[in-house]
Protein backbone atom coordinates (compact mmCIF):
# COMPACT_ATOMS: atom_id res chain seq x y z
CA UNK A 1 0.00 0.00 0.00
CA UNK A 2 1.60 3.35 -1.17
CA UNK A 3 2.32 5.89 1.56
CA UNK A 4 -0.51 8.31 0.89
CA UNK A 5 -2.95 5.71 0.82
CA UNK A 6 -2.23 4.51 4.50
CA UNK A 7 -1.84 8.17 5.89
CA UNK A 8 -5.60 8.73 4.19
CA UNK A 9 -6.71 5.32 6.39
CA UNK A 10 -4.70 6.60 9.71
CA UNK A 11 -6.56 9.86 9.47
CA UNK A 12 -9.87 8.64 9.31
CA UNK A 13 -9.38 7.59 12.78
CA UNK A 14 -10.94 10.32 15.31
CA UNK A 15 -7.89 12.36 16.82
CA UNK A 16 -5.55 11.79 13.87
CA UNK A 17 -4.47 14.64 11.54
CA UNK A 18 -2.30 14.45 8.80
CA UNK A 19 1.27 14.89 11.16
CA UNK A 20 0.00 12.30 13.81
CA UNK A 21 -0.20 9.63 10.69
CA UNK A 22 3.02 10.19 8.67
CA UNK A 23 4.42 9.76 13.03
CA UNK A 24 2.49 6.56 12.60
CA UNK A 25 4.01 5.42 9.17
CA UNK A 26 7.50 6.97 10.36
CA UNK A 27 7.14 4.60 13.24
CA UNK A 28 6.91 1.21 10.92
CA UNK A 29 2.97 1.00 11.20
CA UNK A 30 1.89 0.69 7.19
CA UNK A 31 -1.65 -0.64 7.95
CA UNK A 32 -4.41 -0.31 10.56
CA UNK A 33 -4.20 -4.14 10.92
CA UNK A 34 -0.47 -2.97 11.94
CA UNK A 35 -1.99 -1.40 14.89
CA UNK A 36 -4.66 -4.13 16.40
CA UNK A 37 -0.84 -6.17 16.89
CA UNK A 38 0.16 -3.29 18.96
CA UNK A 39 -0.01 -2.38 22.39
CA UNK A 40 -0.55 1.27 24.24
CA UNK A 41 2.36 1.47 25.43
CA UNK A 42 4.23 1.00 22.32
CA UNK A 43 1.95 3.70 20.97
CA UNK A 44 2.96 5.96 22.98
CA UNK A 45 6.23 5.56 22.10
CA UNK A 46 5.45 7.51 18.83
CA UNK A 47 5.84 11.26 18.40
CA UNK A 48 2.95 13.35 19.40
CA UNK A 49 1.04 10.40 20.93
CA UNK A 50 -0.40 10.53 24.35
CA UNK A 51 -1.68 7.70 26.19
CA UNK A 52 -5.34 8.99 26.18
CA UNK A 53 -5.10 9.04 22.66
CA UNK A 54 -3.39 5.71 22.10
CA UNK A 55 -6.19 4.33 24.41
CA UNK A 56 -8.86 5.87 21.55
CA UNK A 57 -7.13 4.16 18.25
CA UNK A 58 -6.72 1.20 19.85
CA UNK A 59 -10.84 1.14 21.14
CA UNK A 60 -11.05 1.75 17.33
CA UNK A 61 -9.14 -0.45 15.53
CA UNK A 62 -9.60 -3.04 17.92
CA UNK A 63 -7.27 -6.03 18.31
CA UNK A 64 -6.28 -8.99 16.53
CA UNK A 65 -8.42 -11.96 16.64
CA UNK A 66 -6.52 -15.19 17.83
CA UNK A 67 -7.16 -18.12 15.58
CA UNK A 68 -8.15 -21.53 17.81
CA UNK A 69 -5.57 -23.99 18.08
CA UNK A 70 -6.12 -26.97 16.31
CA UNK A 71 -5.30 -30.02 17.79
CA UNK A 72 -3.40 -30.26 21.16
CA UNK A 73 0.06 -31.07 21.09
CA UNK A 74 0.61 -34.94 22.00
CA UNK A 75 2.20 -35.06 25.61
CA UNK A 76 0.97 -31.41 26.60
CA UNK A 77 -1.08 -31.23 29.86
CA UNK A 78 -4.54 -30.50 30.09
CA UNK A 79 -6.06 -27.32 31.44
CA UNK A 80 -7.05 -27.14 34.65
CA UNK A 81 -11.07 -28.07 35.44
CA UNK A 82 -13.01 -25.78 37.69
CA UNK A 83 -14.96 -27.20 39.71
CA UNK A 84 -17.49 -24.45 41.34
CA UNK A 85 -15.53 -21.66 40.71
CA UNK A 86 -12.06 -22.87 41.49
CA UNK A 87 -9.68 -24.89 39.86
CA UNK A 88 -9.30 -28.68 41.19
CA UNK A 89 -5.63 -29.05 42.89
CA UNK A 90 -3.44 -31.38 42.03
CA UNK A 91 -3.55 -34.53 44.23
CA UNK A 92 -0.14 -35.29 44.14
CA UNK A 93 1.61 -31.68 45.33
CA UNK A 94 -1.47 -30.17 46.77
CA UNK A 95 -1.00 -27.27 44.36
CA UNK A 96 -2.19 -25.34 41.34
CA UNK A 97 -0.06 -22.90 38.98
CA UNK A 98 -1.94 -19.59 38.67
CA UNK A 99 -2.45 -18.38 35.66
CA UNK A 100 -2.06 -15.29 33.33
CA UNK A 101 -5.28 -13.75 34.58
CA UNK A 102 -4.98 -14.69 38.14
CA UNK A 103 -1.88 -12.77 38.09
CA UNK A 104 -2.55 -9.66 36.71
CA UNK A 105 -5.32 -9.59 39.20
CA UNK A 106 -3.12 -10.48 42.24
CA UNK A 107 -3.71 -6.94 44.12
CA UNK A 108 -0.63 -5.59 45.26
CA UNK A 109 -0.36 -3.84 48.45
CA UNK A 110 1.24 -0.12 48.63
CA UNK A 111 4.19 0.35 49.90
CA UNK A 112 4.42 1.77 53.95
CA UNK A 113 6.79 4.11 55.76
CA UNK A 114 9.19 2.85 58.37
CA UNK A 115 8.12 5.41 61.11
CA UNK A 116 9.12 5.34 64.73
CA UNK A 117 6.20 5.41 67.60
CA UNK A 118 6.53 9.40 67.93
CA UNK A 119 5.70 10.14 64.45
CA UNK A 120 2.92 7.28 64.34
CA UNK A 121 1.40 8.59 67.45
CA UNK A 122 1.61 12.47 65.72
CA UNK A 123 -0.16 10.88 62.54
CA UNK A 124 -3.35 9.50 64.67
CA UNK A 125 -3.47 13.06 67.01
CA UNK A 126 -3.31 15.38 63.03
CA UNK A 127 -6.25 12.35 61.57
CA UNK A 128 -8.32 13.47 65.07
CA UNK A 129 -8.14 16.80 65.38
CA UNK A 130 -8.69 17.22 61.81
CA UNK A 131 -12.19 15.80 62.36
CA UNK A 132 -12.83 18.47 64.91
CA UNK A 133 -11.87 21.63 62.82
CA UNK A 134 -13.93 23.64 61.36
CA UNK A 135 -13.98 24.62 57.92
CA UNK A 136 -12.07 28.24 57.44
CA UNK A 137 -14.32 30.45 55.01
CA UNK A 138 -13.38 33.94 53.63
CA UNK A 139 -15.45 36.92 54.52
CA UNK A 140 -18.26 37.16 52.67
CA UNK A 141 -17.79 34.58 50.47
CA UNK A 142 -21.89 33.88 50.35
CA UNK A 143 -22.10 37.67 49.28
CA UNK A 144 -20.49 37.91 45.85
CA UNK A 145 -20.13 35.35 42.84
CA UNK A 146 -16.50 36.85 42.83
CA UNK A 147 -15.58 36.03 46.36
CA UNK A 148 -14.42 32.03 46.25
CA UNK A 149 -14.78 30.27 49.53
CA UNK A 150 -10.94 29.79 50.13
CA UNK A 151 -9.41 31.31 53.16
CA UNK A 152 -8.39 34.63 53.38
CA UNK A 153 -7.85 37.13 56.40
CA UNK A 154 -10.55 39.26 57.46
CA UNK A 155 -9.54 43.15 56.40
CA UNK A 156 -11.03 46.80 57.50
CA UNK A 157 -11.43 48.58 60.35
CA UNK A 158 -15.40 47.79 60.73
CA UNK A 159 -15.31 43.95 59.87
CA UNK A 160 -16.98 42.06 62.47
CA UNK A 161 -15.00 38.95 61.31
CA UNK A 162 -11.83 40.28 62.51
CA UNK A 163 -12.66 40.97 65.76
CA UNK A 164 -14.76 37.55 65.48
CA UNK A 165 -18.30 38.22 66.94
CA UNK A 166 -20.87 36.35 67.18
CA UNK A 167 -22.17 34.43 63.80
CA UNK A 168 -19.09 34.79 61.75
CA UNK A 169 -17.70 32.29 60.36
CA UNK A 170 -14.21 31.16 62.70
CA UNK A 171 -10.31 32.67 62.33
CA UNK A 172 -7.86 30.63 61.61
CA UNK A 173 -5.42 30.48 64.66
CA UNK A 174 -2.73 28.80 65.46
CA UNK A 175 -4.59 26.58 67.97
CA UNK A 176 -5.16 24.47 64.92
CA UNK A 177 -2.16 23.81 63.57
CA UNK A 178 -1.11 19.64 64.24
CA UNK A 179 1.35 18.08 65.53
CA UNK A 180 4.57 19.07 64.90
CA UNK A 181 6.28 15.33 64.24
CA UNK A 182 3.27 15.11 61.62
CA UNK A 183 4.00 18.36 59.61
CA UNK A 184 4.74 18.29 56.04
CA UNK A 185 4.55 14.33 55.88
CA UNK A 186 1.32 12.85 53.45
CA UNK A 187 -1.41 11.11 55.22
CA UNK A 188 0.22 7.37 54.73
CA UNK A 189 3.63 8.97 57.02
CA UNK A 190 5.24 9.68 53.68
CA UNK A 191 8.01 12.91 53.37
CA UNK A 192 6.39 14.09 49.50
CA UNK A 193 9.43 14.91 46.86
CA UNK A 194 8.54 15.91 43.63
CA UNK A 195 10.18 14.77 40.84
CA UNK A 196 10.16 16.07 37.04
CA UNK A 197 13.26 13.61 35.47
CA UNK A 198 14.02 10.16 35.90
CA UNK A 199 17.32 11.56 37.77
CA UNK A 200 15.32 13.43 40.74
CA UNK A 201 14.83 9.41 41.76
CA UNK A 202 18.56 8.94 42.59
CA UNK A 203 18.36 10.73 46.03
CA UNK A 204 15.20 9.53 47.35
CA UNK A 205 14.85 7.13 50.33
CA UNK A 206 12.25 4.95 49.40
CA UNK A 207 12.06 3.77 53.41
CA UNK A 208 10.82 7.20 54.13
CA UNK A 209 9.84 9.16 50.96
CA UNK A 210 7.71 9.01 48.20
CA UNK A 211 7.46 10.82 44.92
CA UNK A 212 4.92 12.83 43.55
CA UNK A 213 5.20 13.63 39.58
CA UNK A 214 5.18 17.06 38.33
CA UNK A 215 1.88 18.19 36.49
CA UNK A 216 4.30 19.58 33.59
CA UNK A 217 5.39 16.32 33.14
CA UNK A 218 4.52 14.43 29.80
CA UNK A 219 2.88 11.19 29.28
CA UNK A 220 5.79 9.39 27.67
CA UNK A 221 8.35 10.67 30.80
CA UNK A 222 5.74 9.90 33.28
CA UNK A 223 5.93 6.14 32.19
CA UNK A 224 9.52 6.08 32.39
CA UNK A 225 9.39 7.57 35.89
CA UNK A 226 7.57 4.88 37.10
CA UNK A 227 9.02 2.22 35.33
CA UNK A 228 12.56 3.41 37.20
CA UNK A 229 10.22 4.04 40.41
CA UNK A 230 8.97 0.15 40.56
CA UNK A 231 12.16 -0.64 40.01
CA UNK A 232 13.77 1.03 42.71
CA UNK A 233 11.04 0.60 45.15
CA UNK A 234 9.79 3.58 45.72
CA UNK A 235 5.95 4.81 45.83
CA UNK A 236 4.32 7.27 43.68
CA UNK A 237 1.39 9.13 45.32
CA UNK A 238 -0.49 10.42 42.07
CA UNK A 239 -0.19 6.93 40.48
CA UNK A 240 -3.72 7.32 39.45
CA UNK A 241 -2.78 10.28 37.12
CA UNK A 242 -0.88 8.09 35.09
Amino acid sequence: MKKEDVIKEFTKLEGIGKAKAEALYQAGYTSVESLKKVSVEDLVKVKGITEALASKIKEQVGTEEKQPQQAEVKGKKEPEKVVGGKPEVDEKTGEHEESEEEKEEKYVSKAKPKLDNQKKRALRLRRRKKVKEPEFLRQEWFRYKRIKEHWRRPKGLHSKARRNLKYRPPLVRIGFRGPRDARGLHPSGFEEVLVYRIEDLDGVNPDSQAVRIGATVGTRKRLEIKAKADELGIRILNRGDL
